[in-house]
């Protein structure tokens, strides 16, 4: 971003999580209740990205082995005969998306756990903020009320 940008900048989707990757501004007087927000909201973007990346390729890998071993089984290559790349039908990719999801129930619950905390954290640190900014404000409302 711009040296005199004020605002949070989001990038194109990464290849490998499809998240969308977010530059925080840092205000030049930051508070340390400012900073643990922004850091609290990096680490979870950070959270984010490892796993979904992670659980992308897992799953890009198991689909191409489910793949090639049903085609394998059928007697079929990977590609026809005009090289078009073969595939399967709905049911067949039905069977592998539930086993996906089910083999990887476990890992998504604790991955929901941890996304709700780290969340809940980042609201509770927004609504610190939000309020010491009101304060502020009100105080210097007040201050200048009489002027």
């Amino acid at each position: 971003p711009p040296a005199h940008s004020r605002n949070d900048w989001i990038g194109p989707p990464d290849k490998h999580s499809n998240l969308r990757p977010i530059i925080f501004y840092v205000p030049p007087e930051e508070s340390a209740l400012e900073r643990r927000l922004r850091e609290a909201r990096q680490e979870a973007q950070a959270c984010d990205q490892r796993f979904w990346a992670g659980h992308n390729r897992a799953f890009s890998q198991e689909k191409e082995e489910f793949i090639f071993s049903r085609l394998k089984a059928k007697g079929l290559e990977m590609r026809d005969e005009t090289g078009q790349k073969a595939t399967l039908n709905a049911e067949e990719m039905a069977e592998f998306y539930k086993d996906f999801l089910s083999k990887n129930f476990r890992k998504h619950m604790q991955y929901n756990r941890d996304w709700y905390k780290r969340n809940f954290t980042i609201t509770f640190l927004m609504g610190q903020v939000a309020l010491v900014r009101a304060l502020k404000w009100l105080h210097w409302r007040k201050k200048h009320a009489g002027s």
